[in-house]
């Protein structure tokens, strides 16, 4: 006997498993790689939003709506831009690495140019990633 969901249909069949089926396999998971999350928590609350919808687009093999790629981070690395009231936002990422969506580094752009600490960490954290991979790949 299978257990019923709460709108009284059995789970796993019908349009409910359709959907668990499809969101299963075709959204990859987001990885925030060392203080990414905490620091994309620290934006403001309407450049936190527009970040967190970008990045389902993303997850779900969308280009997000304003991004540009990032050659001098790594094989693959973007950079989402993110206007608010506030100021510029960015968020590196990498999406060809495993299945998942890595999120590298999350900062506020002050200047026209991005700074090398920037660019710096998020190359760093790349390397990790790509390390991190490797070794769950190898037998």
């Amino acid at each position: 006997m299978r257990p019923f969901t709460a709108h009284g249909r059995e789970s796993g069949a019908g349009l409910d498993g359709l959907y668990k089926f499809l969101y299963i396999q075709l959204v990859k998971d987001v990885v925030f790689v060392g203080s990414a999350c905490d620091d994309l928590r620290s934006f403001p609350v309407d450049a936190r939003q527009r970040a967190g919808y970008q990045l389902y687009l993303v997850q779900a093999g969308f280009d997000p709506s304003d991004w540009r790629p990032v050659a001098s981070v790594g094989l693959g690395c973007r950079e989402i831009r993110i206007r608010a009231d506030r100021g510029a936002y960015r968020a590196l990422y990498v999406a060809t690495i495993g299945d998942a969506v890595y999120v590298l580094h999350c900062f506020q752009r002050e200047t026209q140019r991005t700074a090398q600490a920037d660019i710096d960490l998020a190359t760093q954290r790349y390397r990790q990633v790509t390390e991190m991979t490797r070794a769950k790949e190898a037998p």
